[in-house]
């Protein structure tokens, strides 16, 4: 376990991911998917809470930093117009799906069902990116997924009490990133191979 005080790093880990993402967005190299993006910033939010009712303490840093990006990258897309993906009829589908479940992790009156919610929530959101990622890797850029992956992972490190209300939402975060990131790089590591 790391001490706790050592999670501030996730910090300028995230500074740096989300400069070159909000970088890419602004010379319009980076379309992000803006229903990921939107429903992205709702589960971490409402899972930071549900984390500190049950005990978290600054482990919950990383899950906070992962609904406050994609905050931002919703304003910076929508303040840069054409800077951002067609929503599709996927993106709509999971969006809802994703609501859907975010409205069920509200309703749930127990704590391992609601952080479950939240990650199936967010899960549904971040379908239409790996699509999107897969089909146009040149749409994205990988460093605030990267960033997301190692923020997580400190996150992981530090906590204390061990429990799946705690520990659930920061190691789903770094799975869910290193698919973000295989699906975007899948063709230069399968080009290596060969």
């Amino acid at each position: 376990m790391l001490p706790e005080n050592i999670i501030f790093i996730t910090i300028l880990s995230s500074i740096i991911g989300y400069s070159l993402y909000f970088r890419g967005i602004i010379s319009g190299e980076t379309k992000p998917n803006l229903i990921s993006w939107f429903l992205w910033m709702l589960p971490p939010f409402l899972g930071v809470f549900f984390q500190l009712k049950a005990g978290a303490g600054l482990s919950v840093l990383p899950v906070f930093i992962a609904g406050f990006g994609p905050l931002l990258v919703v304003i910076i897309s929508l303040w840069n117009k054409n800077r951002y993906w067609k929503i599709t009829k996927l993106d709509i589908i999971c969006g809802i799906l994703s609501l859907i479940a975010l409205i069920l992790y509200l309703i749930a009156h127990n704590l391992v069902l609601s952080i479950t919610l939240a990650i199936l929530s967010d899960a549904l959101a971040t379908i239409p990116t790996i699509v999107k990622g897969w089909q146009f890797p040149e749409t994205e850029k990988t460093g605030v997924y990267w960033s997301g992956v190692f923020n997580n992972i400190v996150g992981v490190l530090i906590i204390k009490n061990w429990t799946f209300p705690i520990y659930s939402f920061g190691i789903y975060l770094v799975f869910i990133n290193l698919a973000i990131v295989f699906s975007i790089r899948k063709k230069r590591l399968f080009q290596k191979t060969i």
